[in-house]
């Protein structure tokens, strides 16, 4: 089977695929008129193609259609169902807009929507046209639309370049790729202006304008090519698509695609700017890929600064930069071909001498053998004598020569081994102790002196122990094939020993990262705030990458350090590249291409909202920062870290938001307590007042003052609820000042008793205490606030006739005082509630309140260093608690 039949589509794009599908199900569908300028005839293409549908029988009307006074635009209306337009009144005057609701009522197959990107009058449902537009989409409406391409939001910056003009109502590009078809209206721009200066597009001053602000050749021009390019892209994804979800394998030719692979040799930036030139003389897009191996890490460590530079050489020149982790680079080539539609895929002659081919194919050959219609394009430089001498250099390191000189030691041991043990082992037999030397090499070595000890074992085999000795004479003609038997499967072994050594440090590599992630992860998600999370971030970067650290977030219109590793200072050199970063949301600093003199590597905190921050990162030595490893790394903490502090803002707004609902609600519970516990004495104030006034000189004494009477009991409740709303500020205000002295615990209740005998309840309230009972240290005044709200909290919720209960105890440390009744008690999971503000649970009828009393009683108490709390009793009823210390506390 070929490779191209093992193409399958991946499980993200078949995902991607079948939401798209789930949604476009239950939409109707976009038909999109595409131009590039006023007057290259939309409107008009879309009553043809509306006329049309309304012919074949589809339910077609016009939701919206501005005919400019076109007489021919006016001809084409006539025959279709045009819906009434609404008026919305903005500043006196009344501005026609669609009728959605209209559209919605009359609910047609296809309605006509022209100038996509309008804004609506103020006051409409909706502040853009193509919002209206979504709304009919998802009522599964299809809809036939204009728009020019200079209002897409993707392309303001260009348009506003090419024109000098600012587009200011724009639609979202998300409009192109859901819709079901783009029919792109084209005329040659000599027409259109001949239209113009015909009055046909505007009327005269007004085509006047046009002409010296928009309608200038090279400006339709250059919007023409933009409206072309655009259906192209949206055309060409369409298919890539369509590949994709069809396991097809590709490519397809439809458009240019080529691809460049770079491995830090001195040929690699010749060879992207080849490429660059190429692709533009194609029209084509072009990509630029690294392929890391395993190993690659043999390699001289400067490597991965010339392949850092090759990546910013072909992004700056406008090719997408990609870098992947591979095994076998042929096969990371191909898969990133195929993937991607490259139609072409350029490499770099092959240099390697004739008899290097022998021993492995090179990669140019194995990816021309398995390219299939994708071309490759062979690229031919003159030699590099300075590369020539660089190789030559790498060749000749100390690190491999003391890896052949390991190898040569392993021969030399064998040979001894073999020596010792001749008397006992036959020649044959001695071949294994070369093989293990040739398996110790490759595992604890290289592949090359493996190879190498795999040969030199040969020769020595050869030369020691095969007659005739001490020669490299060979009497018996079949050792040759011991030997060669020897040697390839010493190379055997090495080659695979030396794959799994790759391979395991593929793992090992991925294993780190992973870990490493998982624990940033960990930390990040048990941290609940700001310091906890730059602190993490700071932590783990240090214990992944042996770095220092600091991380700058924006406080008013500059950075402060807000996280950095432990003894580390920033200069302020370092401190600009650091705020330049974060304003450009762009990387910066050393290993970058922006300000690479600082000392570190500084990379924005970005989320998709907003850029949060700067973190700079300084690494042990040069080779790390150009490490693709540590680069995706780095990138994947400043990305978590980014969406941590999102989370952490996004979890402080809905604290604030609770906050505020919160607070809403206690307004509205005041609000609603004052306007009925205020309302009702005032009320009986007033209605006493007014009667003595009309009619106090016909009332009787007994009458006029069972009025007095009745007025007077009724400003007392006021003045007791506006007495407790005053205590309850000082108390969250921390106004409450206590006046500390012994006090007698029997004196502290008749006091509270004789306030409530003003009361008409005549139930009885029996005190219990001990007959010695020591003085307290309280605020007497207070205390008997706390008292008194507590019986009228009992008899107000008591049956009549009940008894109220004090009881008074104490310890060697605390006062308990309890008050006890038997109403229906409080429901167990309300026992911590009735302390709250404002919460009360139903009361018999007649019986006023504010909710505040008990807490006011809690205020008091824990003022006093005390606590309160309750608890139902057996058989029925309420038990409040009060604990007081006995002696005084440093309030």
């Amino acid at each position: 089977m070929s490779n191209s039949d093992d193409i399958r589509p991946s499980p993200e794009a078949m995902l991607k695929l079948a939401q798209a599908e789930e949604v476009t199900a239950e939409l109707g569908k976009l038909k999109i008129f595409l131009g590039y300028a006023a007057g290259v005839g939309k409107t008009y293409a879309m009553l043809e193609a509306a006329r049309m549908r309304k012919k074949d029988g589809r339910d077609v009307i016009v939701g919206y259609v501005e005919s400019h006074g076109r007489s021919e635009t006016d001809t084409l209306l006539n025959g279709l169902e045009v819906v009434k337009r609404k008026h919305v009144h903005y500043l006196g005057v009344a501005l026609p807009e669609m009728d959605i609701d209209a559209i919605l009522a009359r609910k047609p197959q296809i309605v006509l929507v022209d100038e996509l990107a309008h804004s609506n009058a103020p006051g409409s449902r909706h502040e853009k046209r193509w919002l209206d537009v979504e709304e009919i989409l998802e009522a599964g409406i299809d809809v036939y639309t204009t728009v020019n391409i200079q209002h897409f939001e993707s392309l303001n910056d260009v348009v506003a370049q090419i024109t000098g003009i600012i587009v200011r109502e724009t639609v979202p590009d998300r409009l192109l790729d859901l819709a079901f078809e783009i029919k792109l209206i084209d005329i040659p721009p000599e027409d259109l202006l001949q239209r113009l200066n015909e009055g046909k597009i505007y009327i005269a001053d007004q085509a006047a304008k046009a002409i010296e602000k928009f309608f200038r050749p090279g400006n339709l021009m250059a919007l023409r090519e933009l409206s072309l390019r655009r259906t192209a892209a949206r055309v060409d994804d369409q298919m890539r698509a369509y590949m994709e979800t069809q396991s097809i394998a590709g490519p397809w030719p439809t458009a240019e695609r080529l691809l460049v692979c770079v491995s830090g040799s001195p040929y690699s930036e010749k060879l992207i700017r080849a490429t660059c030139r190429l692709a533009e003389e194609l029209k084509g897009q072009w990509f630029t890929v690294y392929i890391e191996t395993p190993s690659g890490n043999r390699h001289v460590r400067e490597n991965r600064g010339h392949i850092w530079r090759d990546l910013r050489l072909a992004e700056s020149l406008g090719g997408q930069v990609a870098s992947v982790t591979a095994t076998d680079i042929t096969d990371a080539v191909m898969e990133y071909a195929t993937r991607h539609n490259i139609t072409k895929i350029v490499m770099g002659k092959p240099t390697r001498r004739h008899w290097r081919k022998i021993l492995q194919t090179p990669i140019v050959d194995r990816i021309i053998r398995r390219s299939g219609a994708i071309d490759v394009v062979i690229v031919s430089f003159e030699p590099d004598k300075s590369a020539g001498a660089a190789s030559v250099q790498r060749r000749h390191t100390p690190f491999e020569l003391r890896g052949y000189a390991a190898s040569l030691a392993l021969v030399f041991a064998a040979t001894i081994l073999c020596e010792l043990l001749r008397p006992f082992l036959a020649a044959t037999n001695m071949v294994m102790f070369y093989l293990l030397a040739v398996v110790v090499a490759a595992l604890r070595l290289d592949r090359k002196p493996a190879i190498a000890t795999s040969f030199l074992g040969v020769l020595a085999f050869n030369f020691f122990f095969i007659p005739p000795r001490m020669t490299f004479a060979v009497a018996d003609t079949q050792y040759l094939l011991t030997f060669l038997g020897l040697f390839v499967v010493g190379v055997v072994i090495s080659t695979l020993v030396a794959r799994s050594k790759e391979r395991a440090e593929v793992m090992r590599s991925r294993e780190v990262q992973t870990a490493s992630l998982y624990y940033l992860s960990r930390d990040l998600a048990a941290s609940v705030d700001i310091t906890a999370v730059l602190t993490a971030v700071v932590r783990n970067v240090e214990e992944a990458l042996n770095a220092k650290v600091v991380i700058l977030l924006p406080e008013g219109e500059r950075l402060e350090i807000l996280a950095t590793s432990e003894g580390f200072d920033l200069g302020v050199k370092e401190q600009a590249v650091a705020d330049w970063a974060f304003r450009n949301n762009h990387p910066a600093g050393r290993a970058t291409d922006t300000l690479v003199s600082a000392d570190m590597t500084y990379l924005p905190l970005q989320t998709p909202a907003a850029v949060l921050g700067v973190m700079g990162v300084r690494l042990g030595s040069e080779h790390e920062y150009y490490s693709q490893e540590n680069r995706r790394l780095l990138d994947a903490f400043a990305t978590q870290a980014a969406m941590a502090m999102e989370r952490i803002q996004f979890s402080h707004q809905a604290e604030q938001t609770q906050i505020l609902q919160a607070r809403e609600n206690l307004e509205r519970a005041l609000l609603n307590s004052i306007s009925h516990d205020l309302r009702s004495p005032l009320s009986t104030v007033t209605g006493v007042l007014t009667s003595l006034k009309e009619e106090g000189a016909h009332l009787g004494d007994v009458a006029r003052r069972e009025l007095l009477e009745t007025a007077c009991s009724e400003a007392d409740r006021l003045n007791r609820f506006v007495g407790n709303l005053l205590d309850m500020t000082r108390i969250e205000a921390g106004a409450v000042k206590l006046n500390l002295e012994p006090c007698d615990v029997q004196e502290l209740v008749g006091c509270a008793l004789a306030v409530l005998e003003s009361r008409d309840d005549t139930r009885k309230v029996s005190f219990q205490m001990p007959p010695e009972m020591p003085l307290i240290p309280m605020d007497l005044v207070l205390m008997i606030q706390v008292l008194v709200n507590l019986l009228e909290n009992s008899l107000k919720y008591s049956p009549p006739g009940s008894p109220i209960e004090i009881i008074a105890a104490f310890d060697s440390s605390w006062l308990m005082l309890e008050v006890a009744d038997r109403g229906p008690g409080v429901p167990e999971h309300d026992l911590k509630r009735v302390f709250d503000k404002f919460y009360r649970i139903p009361i018999p009828e007649g019986a006023g309140g504010t909710g505040l009393g008990l807490s006011i009683c809690k205020g008091i108490v824990e003022a006093h260093s005390g606590r309160i709390a309750a608890e139902n009793r057996s058989g029925g009823g309420l038990n409040i608690v009060i604990r007081l210390p006995l002696r005084g506390q440093n309030l």
